[in-house]
This record gives C-alpha cells, structure tokens and sequence, in this order.
C-alpha cells in the first residue's frame, strides 16, 4: 500500500491513476471543481483530495462522481473509451486478459473508502455491466446508515465469505456464504460487514452506465 493516500473515513489505500482520470474527464466536461462539489455536496477540498488521491472516497462518493461526471467503473478502472483518452499522470494498469478470460493477476482492484475492495473481474471494457469481486472489511460499509444511495440499474450479488448485511429500502437482510439477491438500484441501500470476519461477494450491477440521478438518501 501506498504510504500519504488515505480512505475518506481513514486508513491507507492505493489505487494508481483512477484520479488522473477522473480529473481529466471533469476537465473534458468542462466542470469546474466547485460545480462539481455543489452537484455533489461535498467540498471542493474532498473533490481536490480525492483527484490527487490523498483520500480514497466512500463507494457512495465514487458513485456520485462517476455518475456525475457520466462515465462508468469500467472506464474508471481504464477501460475503453477512457483509456483511449491522454491523462497526465495517470499510470498504465496491468494489462487486461485476452479474450474470454481474465487471468487473477490481471484484475484490477480498487481500494476504497470505509475499507471497501473492488477487483474488476471483467475480461473486456464493458460500459453496461459492472463484474466485481467486492471485500467489505469488518467494519466497513458502502455508505453511512442514515445515508442510503441510490442509482439506475439492476444490481446482484452472491455472497462467498463472511456476513455481508444489505439493506434495501426499509428491510435489512443478512447473507451469509452461499446466499445471493437482486434489487432494483433506484431503490435506497447500503451493504455492510455484518460479521467479525471480512465478507466478500460476487457483485454484478447491470444498466447503471453514467447516471445523474445518484443520490444520497
């Protein structure tokens, strides 16, 4: 792990390059960093921080911005069309598997805030369709209790270690290994560590794309 970056909510984390590109797609956009901190509700200072990636961001925050900004996880990881795009300082991403398959060492991960993992388990860029590997360490969660999100799409998941804990509008349900569920994203929720080890899933967000409507609820 990289020393001087930490999580939004603390802790250190290292995710090379994904702030690079996030400024550069702003800057495409032609939106300033206090417009974009007004959208968002958040300070500029976090935006700045979070470019230079001295803070990691919250999934709800990256969610946000991405969704703001009107580009994908994929794109965000470095797939196409961002990574056609020139960023400055951005470093190159260990190369993607050809074809069907995609070699372990090849994923790309995501240290976020709050103690929140994403390896990207897709092979290929792909816009539509989130593959992820999440790690929600003991403690951690995707946003705040009182601050629910929300966003277009379809999500599922499939629990493969430890208690992940989703709540998904007012019911909150617990999965241990081998549970799965499906929701419509539009409606408010969270995940959490719901037990005393690390819980990981596999996670498949299908339709999110660029979404506006990201929201904390």
């Amino acid at each position: 792990m990289s020393r001087g970056i930490v999580r939004e909510n603390g802790g250190a984390a290292a995710a090379p390059g994904f702030g690079a590109r996030l400024r550069a797609e702003r800057e495409r956009k032609g939106i300033g960093v206090r417009e974009l901190s007004r959208q968002l509700d958040v300070s500029a200072s976090m935006i700045s921080q979070i470019e230079r990636e001295r803070v990691m961001p919250s999934v709800n925050t990256l969610y946000s911005i991405t969704s703001a900004l009107g580009i994908s996880l994929d794109e965000l990881f470095g797939g196409a069309p961002a990574a056609a795009r020139p960023v400055d300082g951005a470093e190159p991403h260990a190369a993607r598997g050809p074809g069907y398959v995609q070699r372990r060492e090849g994923q790309q991960s995501l240290s976020l805030g709050s103690g929140v993992r994403w390896d990207l388990l897709t092979s290929e860029p792909n816009t539509d369709v989130e593959f992820l590997r999440t790690t929600y360490d003991v403690g951690s969660e995707s946003t705040p209790e009182n601050a629910l999100m929300r966003h277009s799409g379809h999500e599922y998941g499939t629990v493969i270690e430890g208690t992940l804990g989703v709540t998904v509008g007012f019911e909150t349900h617990e999965l241990e290994a081998g549970d799965s569920i499906s929701f419509d994203s539009s409606t408010p929720h969270r995940l959490f560590n719901a037990g005393d080890v690390p819980a990981i899933a596999i996670w498949v967000v299908v339709g999110r794309g660029g979404d506006p409507r990201t929201t904390n609820h």
